[in-house]
């Protein structure tokens, strides 16, 4: 049959010549020829960034509020101006930008923004065009702490008008957050007392080997010495500069003061008890929230590791933030002091779980409270000794407290408490707070700071859109028309 079919085409062969048709060429067995993925070729694809991201992307979200938020304190740092000299700065709207958007995204770290406005779209879409390197991001963060408050006041101001936030009921909590330093940095008074000497020597002994021979090391090399051996030196005084504050603490609690110990890398980290029982180096952050809206509307950073004397601190922030007061403050068990309670009397009423009373000794005697007809604790009548019948020495507020904390309603109320302030403290866990990136309590500060922007702006989002200029949504009418 081959022979056959085979013939037939060669007989075919002169007419086909005849005809200008090349004649058909055998296959030739062999390697099959294709074409694979080389996907090491690199390609230029022209695409404008405006592209990049969809409509109600979270990176557009935060440039809206970037855009209308007032930045002159940020600008009132530039010095350079048109027509002048010098080279010309990143604008802060990109700079904030970035860092809000970084936190909302879990991102807290400069080297990895910088490297991230090389990878991904949304923090090129940012940029626009323009480099950052870590070092602009680090100062810029660094440097801006009284234009973040003041944008935090904004904020908070701006939903106030709006209706958004109503300030009726505010919780406040403590959560204490790991500090950027070792727990064997820790060192007592003659220890840092010796390492104070031996940096201030080895300060001195750079100085003589560059007078003697200047040309032993490389300018950078020398410099870079040089200031390492004067950053230990600021370290070491600094913590001994802290000291007595510690010593004190140490003294009230009962203790020697020669126990105090206070750190070389971070001297205003203090030791202190946290979450899991353990204790390590740590700052005390503070957040004061609406229970209606969610929204942060005070925060603190404090290097004392109680609550005991947050209370009125925060409350008179507040005030002097949004120009008044809520009308009732929801803590934990660690917040109210006596004197705290009196504090805030006249401003607030507090809600607050009153500690109980030490069991008695006396045997034969039942410690539960009378129960009623259908088993439920009755808390009319507070029984003998209870926690909530006024104590010897307790003030007028104390006393109403007291009372107050011992009804149904009061208690029903003091829900809202862990409802709010744990639902943000998880939120900012979630988004990285969890170690502090930086060093120092005016640095500590500053990245709390972006922490609640960046929580209130998520808010704003949702409760007030219209106030970044994104959309009128059900959400935006309900809050405009309240």
């Amino acid at each position: 049959m081959d022979q056959a079919h085979s013939s037939l085409f060669f007989d075919q062969e002169p007419e086909l010549a005849r005809a200008g048709v090349p004649p058909v060429k055998p296959v030739v067995a062999g390697v099959a020829r294709v074409l694979r993925p080389n996907r090491a070729q690199v390609e230029l694809r022209p695409c404008d960034l405006e592209s990049l991201l969809p409509e109600g992307h979270r990176a557009r979200i935060v440039w809206a509020y970037v855009e209308q938020a007032d930045l002159s304190r940020m600008y009132a740092g530039i010095k350079a101006v048109k027509g002048g000299s010098g080279r010309t700065p990143i604008a802060p709207e990109i700079l904030f930008a970035l860092w809000l958007y970084a936190t909302v995204d879990g991102v807290g770290s400069a080297r990895a923004i910088a490297r991230l406005t090389q990878e991904q779209d949304a923090y090129r879409w940012i940029c626009g065009g323009v480099q950052v390197n870590h070092h602009t991001l680090s100062d810029f963060r660094g440097e801006h702490g009284e234009a973040l408050d003041g944008l935090l006041t904004d904020s908070v101001a701006s939903l106030l008008a709006v209706g958004a936030v109503k300030l009726k009921r505010v919780a406040q909590d403590g959560m204490r957050v790991r500090a950027s330093a070792g727990a064997a940095s820790f060192r007592r008074r003659g220890t840092l007392e010796r390492c104070l000497d031996e940096a201030r020597t080895q300060v001195e002994t750079l100085k003589r080997q560059l007078e003697d021979d200047p040309g032993e090391l490389t300018r950078k090399q020398q410099a870079a010495r040089t200031r390492a051996a004067r950053e230990r030196e600021e370290k070491v005084r600094k913590a001994l500069e802290r000291l007595p504050e510690l010593e004190q603490i140490k003294v009230n609690q009962g203790k020697k003061a020669d126990a105090a110990r206070a750190s070389t890398t971070d001297a205003e980290a203090t030791v202190m008890k946290m979450g899991d029982g353990g204790f390590r180096p740590a700052y005390n952050v503070q957040f004061a929230t609406d229970c209606e809206g969610r929204v942060i509307v005070g925060m603190d950073v404090v290097t004392a590791g109680s609550d005991m004397a947050q209370l009125a601190p925060m409350v008179d922030q507040v005030e002097q933030r949004v120009g008044k007061v809520p009308g009732q403050w929801l803590v934990d068990g660690g917040f109210p002091a006596h004197e705290q309670s009196d504090a805030v009397a006249g401003k607030t009423v507090l809600y607050a779980p009153v500690p109980k009373n030490k069991p008695a000794k006396a045997k034969g005697q039942s410690q539960d409270p009378p129960e009623g007809p259908a088993g439920e604790v009755e808390q009319k009548a507070p029984p003998a000794g209870s926690e909530f019948e006024p104590k010897p020495g307790d003030s007028e507020a104390v006393a109403q407290w007291r009372g107050r904390m011992n009804t149904d309603a009061a208690r029903e109320l003091y829900k809202d408490r862990a409802a709010t302030a744990e639902c943000v403290n998880a939120q900012a866990r979630n988004r990285g707070l969890l170690r502090m990136p930086v060093r120092g309590l005016a640095k500590v500060k500053c990245v709390v700071r972006l922490y609640v922007l960046a929580h209130n702006l998520m808010r704003m989002a949702t409760l007030a859109p219209q106030l970044i200029g994104w959309g009128t949504g059900t959400s935006a009418m309900t809050a405009t028309a309240v």
